[in-house]
């Protein structure tokens, strides 16, 4: 079995906040904090709510493996699922990551994740979903499940018994970056817009300013949109505008490819300046995500077919 045999829901970019990376490092510095109080042993589980998502599961799968269990803790059934899944995770400690969500109480990361019953189970690495286990499964289903993904994902996960993300450190964060999502956080976008742009005129190619400047962007035009009026706008199909809109909010929803399908189906049936709005639109949700996203090449090449 190889990584492709497994079921890709969609993009969790959409899920990620713009001060993920200082947050991250935060988290982090409480997971060790609470290891060496017990003694160097990781908890068996994170609960993990729609706050910390984007820290404890986004930017954790970036180099290692997460397993994302979504439940209801008050269900008998399901809790007796848990404890078999922390079973599970107390005896593959080092190898993968049990994280927690409870879907009644945090429902943003279910719709993120489209999830239709709970209990389910999600494999994360590298910010994407790679394989799901829907309902409630054996322990021996599961055992198999996991060496299966295991072996799928062994030449991409560090070997068994070296620490996740050991090697060479990130650099820390830009003054700047620090200062633009603290000001995210603060609810001031003028503040953190200003800061990204000091950083480029000093970097001009600095990335991290790059991906904040258009997820500001993608921010501030959907921020005051009235979905329901949207919705009837995309009743007319003249409406280009509205179908910039619509592709903002999928990519802000996590569906990334949908997004950027509705804008090439956009540029495919309009012409003159219709068809360069969409154009110019699609290239700047590109700049929302790294350039090597594989949905960004895939749209690239679909732009293309579509112009030519």
């Amino acid at each position: 079995m190889s990584p492709a045999d497994f079921t890709r829901p969609g993009s969790l970019y959409g899920a990620v906040d713009l001060g993920a990376r200082k947050q991250a490092l935060d988290a982090q510095a409480r997971r060790e904090a609470a290891a060496q109080e017990s003694g160097g042993v990781p908890a068996p589980v994170i609960d993990v709510d729609d706050a910390s998502f984007a820290t404890e599961v986004v930017e954790r799968s970036m180099n290692s493996l997460v397993l994302l269990e979504l439940t209801v803790t008050r269900a008998e059934q399901a809790r007796q699922y848990s404890l078999l899944l922390e079973k599970l995770a107390a005896e593959n400690a080092g190898r993968w990551t049990l994280a927690r969500v409870d879907v009644e109480t945090s429902q943003q990361i279910a719709q993120v994740l489209r999830v239709q019953n709970v209990p389910a189970l999600y494999a994360i690495f590298q910010g994407q979903p790679v394989a799901v286990v829907p309902g409630i499964a054996t322990e021996a289903q599961l055992r198999d499940w996991l060496s299966q993904l295991l072996e799928a994902l062994a030449q991409y996960l560090p070997p068994a018994g070296e620490e996740p993300g050991a090697g060479p450190q990130e650099p820390p964060a830009d003054p700047e970056i620090i200062e633009a999502e603290r000001a995210i956080d603060a609810g001031d976008l003028d503040a953190a817009a200003a800061a990204y742009e000091r950083l480029l005129t000093r970097s001009p190619n600095d990335a991290d300013a790059k991906l904040g400047l258009a997820g500001l962007g993608l921010i501030r035009r959907t921020q005051d949109v009235d979905p329901a009026e949207l919705e009837r706008r995309l009743g007319d199909p003249a409406d280009v505008e509205a179908q910039l809109l619509a592709a903002d909010f999928e990519l802000l929803s996590g569906d990334v490819d949908a997004a950027f399908d509705r804008l090439v189906a956009v540029v495919r049936r309009t012409a003159g300046d219709d068809r360069n709005k969409a154009r110019v639109h699609l290239l700047s949700l590109f700049d929302t995500l790294p350039v090597d996203d594989p949905s960004v090449a895939r749209a690239r090449r679909n732009l293309a077919s579509a112009l030519f």
